[in-house]
């Protein structure tokens, strides 16, 4: 009875969603508000609908309930309760609902608040996000529902997957269920789905005010970008932890000693990310000068429609991969769908360009306007390599009749040089002026960094020899972080002429403009990434060694030794097998690693999980890919170095740092000041935050 709840309570939401649609664009064309408020108190009374529906789901995971099938499919018995309740996303049914609760969610947050302001935008933006949320809500009623019962009709052996019961059926409630795949049953992917669908959905927020001011003829004004900004940070922060957990569950779990291999999910999770990146930067633009106008629609069109294409390739299994769910009849629904979405709205932008035209000219291409375009040039072109290696499979299948696969030497050499020059203009652009920049000053700015780096990144060069390309990559991101730090440092020695203390005046400083220098924080964070990158690309050492008891291998500075194999049964439906090792360094004893195989008995699933000696210079990631049946005399293993690795975790922590700050609303009467030049009066110190 309860999941019957669940299942009316979908329809009533999908109602809304579809009222809510309807009537919000008939009240916007008629210029009847008593409609729009109709249509908003549907869309907003969607949301506890849906929440009704998520709650009866996740109780049905806890209490066990294998007569739905969707239970049956992604829990068990054997499985902890935290691991049932997360399993509301680990399948294709939960998490499409799931998928739809968190964007009528984004949709309610926006309406609930005073919006009488962007009263003229309100319609168009409840018929645009609320088409979307019921476009979900759709696919979960009618195609992947989550509520399907499990019917047997007696006398006969096939079981049947009906919403109501079949003429004869019986309910069948199976003993036990098939239980969470092995490979999602980790802290990485219990948060990463949650954050990717947050990340994705939200940026229905943008994209509806976008669409709603091109509809509307508001998009000359930037009204549109204001109010949806911290909506994007939003979106786009939880995209980036979706991205950086995936990222940690790979290296956790996979056991290839990497945490990015350009896998197609992956991919389809950076592309948006990239595009989003490059809208935030171009709306700054649009907001203070009035240009990139067509730039910002058009990456944001760009932004929402390469996330329901990530959609796409995770749900659809027209893409082989170890992150998306098998293949299913979304495909064509999702393609139509995303179809719609992208050439609908590329061609009301086209149709309102009037619109969009830029209020001032570039006057420099030695301007921060000019260091802007630049860097979305290189996100689209880093955004295209990235699709078309993707989506090649694709392609040669239907061009070819064979399906080949791009592999990572492909993005990885495609992708350097322009990750390289986005990382150079990412450090620069902040010292370039608005509108013209003296290349004689920018010159000085840059010049004791520039030394200094040369001289920290040989200084690395003659400890650690290394490639030509491995010491530029060095050379760029030290560059880079010092641009940052002489920012920082400017502006605190500013702060500290009037006697405050330098911690104080750093406080302050970020204190006064957050934008400013939580988008510093956000560089260094990126940065600090890049570093993990450089060091897995070209300073990575691997080994697998055969080992009897007692014996060891030797990698770089550090020895392992094999002292004991042994096996014991898990408690939750596993078989393990766990290796004992000692890790040596210089011959100096660091500690015992435990290397180890899971056998998952109901999914047949094997996995390997890594013991790992982590360094902020590097880690010690140790595998156990074999071993000697019965005796376990001998064992097989794989040892990667993985230098600078865990700087991607820290510059991950940096970035969101940098969002939260950067999102921070400023206090009252901590505003920045506008400055007008006048005679004899001097104006601010650049970086004094004032």
């Amino acid at each position: 009875m309860l999941a019957e709840i669940g299942l009316m309570a979908l329809i009533v939401a999908f109602l809304l969603a579809v009222y809510a649609t309807v009537v919000s664009a008939w009240g916007g064309a008629k210029k009847r508000p008593s409609w729009v408020k109709s249509a908003r108190n549907a869309a907003i009374v969607a949301f506890p609908m849906l929440t009704v529906s998520v709650v009866v789901l996740v109780y049905s995971l806890y209490v066990m309930d294998f007569s739905l099938a969707y239970v049956g499919d992604v829990s068990s018995r054997a499985m902890s309760s935290f691991l049932r309740v997360t399993a509301l996303w680990g399948g294709q049914a939960g998490s499409i609902l799931f998928w739809a609760w968190i964007m009528s969610g984004f949709v309610t947050a926006v309406l609930a608040q005073k919006w009488q302001r962007d009263r003229e935008l309100m319609p168009y933006f409840i018929t645009i996000a609320m088409l979307a949320t019921a476009f979900f809500i759709g696919i979960s009623l009618f195609i992947a529902n989550p509520f399907l019962r499990i019917w047997h009709i007696p006398g006969e052996t096939s079981l049947i997957e009906a919403l109501v019961q079949p003429a004869g059926a019986l309910l069948y409630t199976p003993p036990d269920g098939s239980g969470l795949n092995p490979l999602l049953r980790h802290f990485g992917m219990i948060g990463h789905p949650p954050t990717t669908y947050i990340g994705f959905t939200g940026f229905v927020i943008p994209f509806a005010f976008a669409i709603s001011a091109l509809i509307t003829g508001k998009a000359r004004e930037d009204e549109w970008i204001r109010t949806s900004r911290r909506w994007t940070l939003v979106a786009w922060i939880f995209l980036s932890i979706g991205l950086v957990l995936g990222g940690r569950w790979a290296y956790d779990v996979l056991g290839w000693g990497g945490f990015w291999g350009w896998d197609p999910v992956e991919n389809a999770m950076l592309m948006p990310w990239l595009v989003g990146t490059a809208f935030l930067h171009s709306v700054m633009i649009t907001e203070k000068r009035g240009m990139l106008k067509v730039w910002s629609v058009g990456l944001i069109i760009l932004t929402y429609s390469l996330s329901l294409f990530g959609t796409f390739i995770t749900r659809t299994g027209v893409i082989s991969s170890v992150h998306a769910f098998g293949t299913s009849a979304l495909g064509p629904v999702f393609f139509i769908f995303i179809g719609f979405t992208f050439l609908g709205s590329l061609a009301l932008m086209i149709w309102r360009l009037d619109l969009l035209k830029t209020e001032h000219e570039l006057q420099s291409f030695l301007s921060r306007e000019a260091i802007f375009l630049l860097q979305n040039l290189l996100f689209i072109a880093i955004t295209f390599v990235v699709f078309l290696g993707t989506i090649f499979p694709i392609l040669s299948e239907l061009f070819t009749g064979t399906k080949i696969t791009v592999g990572p030497p492909y993005f990885q050499k495609a992708t350097a040089p322009l990750f390289a020059a986005l990382l150079l203009t990412m450090g620069i652009a902040p010292l370039v002026a608005w509108r013209k920049q003296s290349a004689r000053q920018l010159g000085q700015m840059l010049l004791w960094p520039f030394l200094l780096s040369l001289l920290l990144a040989g200084v690395w060069g003659f400890l650690r020899q290394a490639s030509a390309a491995a010491y530029f990559a060095l050379w760029l991101t030290t560059f880079v972080i010092l641009l940052i730090f002489f920012e920082f440092g400017k502006g605190v020695r500013a702060r500290m002429k009037r006697g405050e203390n330098p911690g104080v005046a750093l406080w302050r400083l970020v204190g006064r403009n957050h934008r400013r220098y939580g988008g510093y924080l956000i560089h260094l964070g990126v940065v600090m990434i890049g570093l993990a990158f450089i060091g897995d690309a070209n300073f990575k050492q691997e080994t697998q060694v055969a080992l009897t008891r007692g014996e060891s291998l030797t990698i770089g500075d550090y020895s392992l030794r094999f002292d004991d194999l042994r096996a014991y049964a898990g408690t939750d439906g596993r078989d393990v097998l766990e290796a004992t090792t000692s890790l040596f360094k210089n011959g100096e004893f660091i500690r015992e690693l435990r290397p180890r195989r899971d056998f998952f008995i109901v999914q047949q699933q094997p996995s390997t999980i890594p013991a790992v000696y982590a360094t902020p210079g590097a880690d010690v990631y140790v595998l156990l890919v074999g071993w000697e049946e019965i005796s376990f005399n001998s064992s097989t293993f794989k040892v990667y170095i993985n230098p600078l690795i865990n700087w991607a975790w820290i510059g991950s922590f940096m970035l969101v740092l940098g969002t939260l700050v950067a999102a921070w609303p400023q206090a009252v009467g901590q505003r920045k000041k506008s400055y007008v030049l006048k005679p004899a009066r001097l104006r601010p110190q650049p970086g004094s935050g004032d």
